[in-house]
């Protein structure tokens, strides 16, 4: 299975959430952060993809791509890495880093592996 990370800043519109995910590659399932996972944009990502949206906890999770940003505020150094580890559990590796949307507001990341 493989799924997308996602990560944006609040200004972020769905198109720069799409353009992240068409950046990253193809995904079965969408992951964030649980407040992020709220968010009106977050939700129209899902539901134009038709890709079911996992809101998992990223404090703590190792990532390959370090921002000093996001882990002073999210306690990781990618969300986008982190969710997408998180959400499919152990064993989980990144198969596509970080990419960032072309405005800068938004991020996504692809892991493969087998849902915990």
């Amino acid at each position: 299975m493989r799924v997308a990370g996602i990560g944006f800043r609040q200004a972020a519109s769905l198109a720069s959430l799409a353009d992240a995910l068409a950046r990253a590659g193809s995904a079965d399932a969408l992951a964030t952060s649980p407040a992020k996972a709220d968010a009106p944009v977050m939700r129209a990502l899902a539901a134009q993809t038709g890709l079911p949206l996992i809101a998992v906890e990223v404090a703590g999770i190792a990532t390959p791509t370090r921002s000093p940003r996001i882990l002073a505020r999210h306690g990781t150094g990618s969300l986008a890495e982190a969710a997408a580890l998180a959400a499919l559990g152990p064993g989980a590796r990144i198969v596509a880093p970080r990419v960032i949307s072309q405005d800068g507001t938004a991020t996504a990341a692809i892991a493969e592996g087998d849902p915990a």
